[in-house]
């Protein structure tokens, strides 16, 4: 199997690092079905004994037919209770033979609490790795970028402790606190202006604080921005224009805020802050401006492009993007997620609607489920939770999938995960060799997103359900509701159109529809409640009441747009600019939730640690 570039530190050796990991993409995507299949029998190997392919029959074999006949298509539920053994303690090898270093919590939620991916250390080295081959691919389209630094905003969040003793964080956390990220090697390309200690630290104030003022006193070397999602890049600005003038203040004097009280920030920032009047005063002339259009490239004059994920629900960002950037290019880098580190965008440069992640090989054993889409109003995928032995034999390997075909991914992994569905629903749309290119097209059940968070179609029944039940005293009741992310401004909220069949509207206090909205929002995920509340990157959401008739104008609309009156449904969510337009021009009244939701950072069986 080809050998992933290491990292290499010192300025002589760009160029060979750089060769490095292209020749290695190289190798892997050409070798992608022999490398698929020594990915296998390794993974099959080390876990012969393993009680979960013990338990599924697999008994010793490594061969992919085997495999494929005896082991089943499983989702999170099928997994969790052998995943609460190993969070309660035990260390027997259940699902892997190393032991599980530590949980990986998803953002996706299953009975509304986060869900735990186990992993081991070694996985750290692989999305290092990953890491390690994006810059080497984007200077081939961007040069000089050894010679500046990168803004980036990177964050952590809290951490708890399973009952067992093992750690369970977000797996962005947990590659910040590791030493493949604190003591990575002096390399140009992961050079940042952002200390570690500002992005290590937990508060989101002093954190989002800090980074920008060391992101603004090297203004002049910065040739990249970015964040991981769009929504946390918009955010940062956002807060920018919050907060221009103390940071100007701080620039303008060379001390830090006191607010920001972390003595590790403080003296991390201190290094870097020099009173500096001329760039105070430039700062401020630039903020202080009517128009924040092109702030990017006013405030840092070299920036080449802004590094955010701008596919799937991020997309609604866009716009925002352009605007503050004055159509800089948006680069999407990697596709990635708890459960496993799984490609890179080769053709950095590409239009956001373009973007196409190539699978690295070597990253776990890829397989592919067809799906067929209902091309209604929104992502919508007709796909059993259990698959038959019929189905089953319609998963195909990485080398075998078909050009324009949508396929849900399906991982095997190092860490313990066999036969596993993501849940992403993805689009072949060309080759790098023999390994396919995939966009994302979405996630699967998912109907609302502002952040990291997800909501399906289920959860936003249930919470809608929970919060009409208040309308009965009234002798009033909920004829038809749809929902969509407004991420008009920021942050952006979650917004329900509903339609009521009542005599008489005004019959109902205002209070009951805000408290409707407090009761959805009661009602929905952890994750969600987090964006809420400890984040603060989700607004409070928003109930607007539409005249009746408006969703019989909607399901109009919907025919004249090809839909069959026999299959036709309402949607639950809409992302269609035309079909919102129609449901806000109906709106007679709006609330919104008047105050935040419950929400602790600790699961209810664990203790919280930081």
């Amino acid at each position: 199997m080809p050998e992933a570039p290491k990292a290499l530190s010192g300025d002589g050796i760009v160029v060979e690092t750089k060769n490095k990991a292209l020749q290695f993409i190289e190798d892997v995507t050409v070798n992608a079905g022999e490398v698929q299949k020594r990915v296998l029998s390794e993974i099959l190997s080390r876990s012969a004994d393993v009680e979960y392919l013990r338990r599924n029959g697999l008994n010793g074999c490594t061969d992919r037919e085997t495999f494929k006949k005896v082991m089943p298509v499983v989702t999170y539920d099928d997994l969790k209770p052998d995943i609460e053994r190993i969070a309660n303690g035990d260390t027997s090898p259940i699902l892997c033979s190393q032991p599980i270093s530590e949980f990986l919590t998803s953002s996706g939620t299953s009975g509304g609490e986060r869900k735990l991916m186990p992993t081991i250390d070694e996985e750290l080295g692989r999305r290092s790795m990953l890491y390690s081959l994006l810059m080497p691919v984007m200077s081939q389209f961007v040069p000089g970028l050894d010679k500046g630094k990168g803004m980036y905003f990177l964050f952590v969040k809290s951490e708890a402790k399973t009952p067992g003793g093992l750690v369970a964080r977000p797996v962005l956390t947990s590659y910040y606190k590791s030493s493949y990220f604190k003591d990575r090697p002096n390399d140009p390309y992961t050079n940042y202006t952002s200390p570690n200690e500002t992005i290590l630290c937990l508060d989101s104030y002093q954190s989002m604080y800090s980074q920008l003022l060391c992101g603004l006193c090297q203004n002049e070397e910065v040739v990249r921005v970015g964040a991981v999602f769009a929504s946390g890049f918009i955010r940062a600005i956002q807060f920018l224009e919050k907060h221009w003038s103390l940071l100007c203040r701080d620039i303008r004097t060379g001390t830090i805020d006191s607010k920001i009280t972390d003595p590790t920030v403080r003296e991390a920032v201190s290094k870097l802050l020099k009173p500096n009047p001329e760039l105070a005063d430039f700062v401020e002339l630039e903020c202080s401006k009517g128009s924040w259009k092109g702030i990017i490239t006013r405030l840092w004059p070299n920036t080449k492009y802004i590094d955010v994920i701008v596919t799937g629900t991020m997309s609604q960002y866009i716009p925002a993007l352009d605007y503050y950037g004055d159509a800089l290019p948006l680069v999407c880098t990697m596709y990635a997620s708890s459960e496993c580190y799984f490609g890179i965008n080769l053709d950095p440069l590409c239009s956001p609607s373009e973007v196409s992640y190539t699978l690295i090989p070597t990253m776990a054993y890829f397989e592919f489920l067809p799906v067929t889409r209902k091309h209604e109003l929104t992502c919508s995928i007709s796909e059993p939770t259990a698959l038959s032995d019929e189905e089953k034999q319609k998963l195909v390997d990485l080398v075998d999938v078909k050009l324009g075909q949508e396929y849900e991914l399906v991982v095997t992994t190092y860490a313990g995960l066999y036969r596993y569905r993501v849940g992403d629903i993805l689009r072949v749309s060309g080759f790098k060799n023999n390994a396919p290119q995939f966009n994302f097209i979405c996630r699967k059940n998912v109907v609302l997103s502002i952040d990291s968070d997800k909501t399906d179609e289920v959860e936003l029944q249930n919470a809608v359900k929970n919060a009409a039940n208040q309308l009965v005293q009234f002798e009033a009741s909920l004829a038809e509701y749809t929902s969509y992310a407004d991420t008009s401004a920021t942050p952006g909220h979650y917004v329900l159109f509903w339609e009521l069949n009542v005599q008489d509207a005004t019959s109902i206090p205002r209070s009951v529809f805000e408290d409707c909205c407090f009761t959805v929002e009661e009602s929905l995920n952890s994750v969600y409640r987090q964006g809420r509340v400890s984040d603060k990157s989700i607004g409070p959401l928003e109930i607007r009441v539409v005249k009746n008739g408006t969703f019989d104008m909607l399901m109009d609309f919907a025919l004249t747009q090809g839909a069959s009156i026999n299959q036709y449904k309402t949607p639950r969510c809409v992302k269609y600019a035309p079909i919102i337009e129609i449901m806000n021009s109906r709106v007679v009244s709006s609330y919104f939730s008047p105050k935040y939701p419950r929400w602790t950072p600790d699961h209810s069986q664990w203790c919280t640690q930081n």
